[in-house]
């Protein structure tokens, strides 16, 4: 099995691809500490090093976020994990594999219904692709009145670019495509 690294925008994290499904389909998780990881053995191993602070699995890669220390150090270290929890033959998920729903349960009349459904399809299409690309995710909170709420995943979380990316690029991206879009703000999932 050969892994490979990618450097994202984020220097404390670092993508890793394995060559093979790690979600699979379009499927994300993040683990941001070390409860949430108990769902996961390999998230669960990562963390156990002591140096991880978060664990994003996309469709097909992993990001890892550290807490200290030199890539060069860790790099090993999480490669060896990664490798060893795929010839293990372990379940990447253990337990409930569905990750509770981190989106708005928020009613919308038929108007914003549309105006909500565009963004979602904006940001599907658009967005969520070249944000994996660079190890992270996106998702969709709320709308309300002109704003969006988003909450970036991955390695976008604490990314010193996430705000630029936010502002100058998704923003205007919606403010582009749905004029009713006044601006887009960043939330922590909740």
């Amino acid at each position: 099995m050969f892994i490979q690294t990618e450097a994202t925008p984020n220097p404390e994290t670092l993508k890793f691809i394995p060559g093979e499904d790690v979600l699979g389909d379009g499927n994300v998780r993040d683990f941001s500490d070390v409860e949430s990881a108990a769902a996961s053995p390999l998230a669960a191993a990562l963390f156990a090093l002591g140096t991880v602070k978060r664990v994003f699995f996309g469709s097909d890669f992993i990001t890892v976020t550290k807490t200290e220390g030199e890539w060069q150090h860790l790099r090993p270290s999480i490669l060896g994990l990664i490798m060893d929890h795929y010839t293990s033959g372990r379940p990447m998920l253990v337990g409930e594999a569905a990750e509770a729903s981190t989106q708005s349960s928020k009613e919308y009349d038929e108007e914003e219904a549309e105006i909500v459904d565009q963004i979602k399809e904006l940001l599907d299409t658009r967005v969520r692709p070249a944000v994996a690309q660079d190890g992270g995710d996106i998702v969709f909170h709320e709308y309300d009145d002109g704003v969006v709420f988003l909450t970036m995943r991955g390695a976008c979380a604490g990314c010193p670019s996430s705000a630029m990316t936010l502002k100058a690029g998704i923003e205007n991206l919606l403010k582009h495509y749905v004029p009713e879009v006044t601006r887009v703000e960043q939330v922590e999932a909740y």
